[in-house]
């Protein structure tokens, strides 16, 4: 098929906010056409979370999944009866208010070299890291995961300060340079932490091991008595006999006493190939207020649930969260490509391309469960894509229950106040 449209690429969440739109949207209609509550007809189709790890029949193994949970958890901070009440006495007044649910599950952490290998792509989807310590005691960490937004080097640094129990001021993270970072397969498909930050993982694991030989060695003690804490290298029973980190960095490079067999130096290089995606998963909820006489839409509150596995970084995730739902409520409610009757691009710019101002959202309300994965050391999932790939089925879900008494069921997005107002009027 040739076209002159817009081409067409992948953007945050590249497929499943509309996989998770039209899922959530028949789930709501179907809801609607048996009679059920749309949290009841959820909660009868979850699979529990003593069926994990799950078999799809689509090849996919969920790992792990509490589903309930976080819909319960979001329900916390939701009084989902009072809402009927309000809503019920706001359309007595002429106000039409709705909520929308969304509970989601995406696979994310790409992906098992296999798996896209059998799929056609001509390259495995690894990730790799290369720790290396100096004689100073300073941590620099070279990775093939390239940051652009999303907190590599704060993140990273955490994983490899916590693991070498050193100060993160004396981690560095190096990213970006072809010419001093690994090979690398990619910044995307939420795939960063769960493979990137594990290679390095990986690395600050084979760093330790090595490590620990030469204490031993210096400490003139077996290697299976010498315990490392706080950035000490002590024998069992006898913590004032110690190395510090910098006394084991200093020998493996001026390697006058080292162990036998042992080559000079302090680096690891790691790779993490992932045995399966990851899943994350939530229960988002949406709040708005529908005018029904200029189709206007307003959000009036927004509540996200995630699992996205351990946390490594809260502050950094909530910031995806709060940028995800802001694009995800941009595409349900204005985003869109418009062309003239003859095919030209009407939309082509920021003065004609809908886009939501910081007074169009609400505080986006965060809150999490934790349900870590097995599938990689860490346990965690990716965070990068949740908070579009949900909010978009919830503000489609609460608009059209705001106006489900006025006879409309379905509009497809955008939504905008013309769509709206249009298939009202038909009512």
């Amino acid at each position: 098929v040739f076209t002159h449209t817009t081409p067409v690429d992948a953007y945050r969440g590249a497929g499943r906010p509309e996989a998770t739109y039209l899922l959530e949207r028949m789930v709501d209609l179907s809801a609607a056409e048996l009679g059920m509550d749309p949290l009841e007809i959820r909660r009868k189709n979850f699979i529990p979370k003593e069926k994990f790890p799950y078999q799809t029949p689509v090849a996919l193994l969920y790992d792990s999944g509490n589903y309930a949970g976080a819909l319960d958890k979001a329900l916390e901070s939701f009084d989902y009866p009072a809402f009927r009440k309000e809503q019920e006495q706001a359309r007595k007044r002429g106000r039409y208010l709705g909520v929308g649910f969304s509970t989601y599950v995406e696979a994310c952490g790409l992906a098992p070299s296999q798996v896209v290998g059998s799929l056609g792509a001509q390259a495995g989807l690894y990730e790799s890291a290369t720790v290396r310590v100096h004689p100073t005691g300073k941590v620099s960490v070279f990775t093939g995961s390239h940051s652009h937004g999303q907190g590599h080097e704060t993140t990273f640094a955490q994983v490899a300060s916590d693991e070498l129990q050193l100060p993160i001021e004396d981690i560095e993270i190096v990213h970006g340079d072809t010419g001093q970072v690994p090979f690398g397969m990619g910044s995307y498909g939420s795939r960063s932490a769960a493979v990137g930050a594990t290679a390095l993982y990986m690395g600050t694991q084979k760093i330790k091991e090595k490590a620990k030989k030469i204490a031993a060695h210096l400490l003139e003690a077996n290697e299976a008595d010498v315990v490392y804490e706080g950035g000490k290298f002590s024998v069992k029973g006898s913590p004032a006999r110690f190395k510090t980190f910098g006394d084991i960095a200093l020998m493996a490079y001026l390697a006058h006493s080292m162990p036998k067999n042992l080559e000079p130096g302090l680096e690891a290089i790691s790779f993490f190939d992932p045995g399966n995606f990851v899943f994350p998963f939530g229960t988002h909820i949406c709040v708005v207020e529908v005018a029904r006489d200029t189709g206007e839409v307003k959000v009036l509150r927004y509540l996200a649930v995630d699992d996205l596995g351990r946390v490594i970084n809260p502050m950094i995730v909530d910031g995806m969260v709060h940028g995800g739902v802001a694009q995800g409520v941009s595409q349900a409610l204005w985003e869109h490509a418009e062309y003239d009757e003859n095919g030209q691009l009407i939309t082509g710019s920021f003065m004609n391309y809908a886009m939501p101002h910081a007074d169009d959202l609400p505080s986006i309300q965060v809150g999490r469960t934790e349900t870590p994965t097995p599938v990689n050391p860490l346990g965690v999932k990716g965070a990068g894509e949740t908070g579009t790939i949900a909010s978009t089925a919830a503000v489609a879900n609460a608009v059209m229950d705001a106006i489900s008494p006025l006879g409309v069921r379905h509009i497809d997005m955008p939504l905008t106040p013309g769509r709206i107002w249009e298939a009202l009027r038909g009512h």
